[in-house]
């Protein structure tokens, strides 16, 4: 059983207010899907968007790692599969699941899962677990929703909960020019060019098996995780043509929600 990162005991009448998790392994149909999105996503960002993608050479090759990007649109996670010819898995905010049947039979069928927004669901983390112990890569949103503006929110525990529990690299991912192409309340994408840059691996320490992982430990990795976002975030930023929406100095505390 995962542990829980905000340090209390699990009580057993929580019960998760979305639907049921599944992070089972994606079927022949499923996969074959997804690559058909794939292809169509790729296609259309690069027309309209006219997507960049730097840093592929920082993805592992093989085996699973955590996809962590900045998240300041509904593109960011459409986007990400375009960073690479594997099939990622995705948390997602569980009101998508309940919104529409057809929505959450095609988000189910490209890999996705959801999460209850903003915390740290026990079952959404036992999902995100099997995932990359399979050894799937997985997108893990760190500051848990949708912000806006030029500084890198507070980040939530769970992306370095993970990593540090199963021993998987995070890559950090900024995602520039996506808040402009579709920023919140926007009803349709505008034609701006959107950069993805792709940094390198943050490695957890080895963990033994069996032991508790050190709050501090998290901590301290989603310390590196901000500040590797960040300076990823800015450099995105500057190649979608969006420098002048940078402004420096980032402040020493990130933001938070009030």
């Amino acid at each position: 059983m995962a542990e829980d990162p905000s340090g209390e005991q699990p009580d057993p009448t929580d019960r998760p207010r979305h639907p049921p998790v599944s992070s089972a392994p994606l079927t022949r149909l499923q996969r074959a899907f997804y690559v058909l999105v794939r292809t169509v996503l790729r296609t259309f960002a690069s027309i309209w968007f006219r997507a960049e993608v730097t840093g592929r050479q920082n993805l592992p090759p093989s085996g699973a790692y955590i996809v962590a990007p900045a998240h300041r649109s509904n593109l960011d996670t459409p986007l990400m599969p375009i960073i690479t010819h594997r099939n990622l898995r995705a948390m997602g905010k569980d009101t998508l699941w309940t919104s529409s049947k057809l929505l959450a039979w095609f988000l189910t069928a490209v890999g996705g899962f959801p999460v209850a927004r903003g915390t740290a669901d026990r079952t959404s983390l036992r999902a995100a677990e099997e995932v990359v112990e399979r050894g799937e890569p997985l997108i893990m949103f760190p500051e848990g929703t949708r912000r806006n503006g030029p500084h890198i929110w507070e980040l939530f525990d769970g992306p370095a909960f993970v990593a540090a529990r199963t021993g998987t690299p995070i890559v950090p991912i900024g995602v520039g020019g996506s808040e402009t192409a579709l920023g919140k309340g926007a009803k349709f994408p505008r034609p701006v060019k959107i950069a993805i840059v792709i940094g390198e691996p943050i490695l957890p320490p080895p963990r033994e098996d069996g032991a508790r992982v050190p709050r501090r430990v998290v901590k301290e990795l989603t310390a590196e995780l901000h500040q590797r976002v960040q300076d990823l975030f800015d450099e995105a930023q500057q190649r979608a043509g969006r420098g002048d929406d940078i402004v420096l100095p980032h402040p020493d505390e990130p933001p938070r929600e009030a």
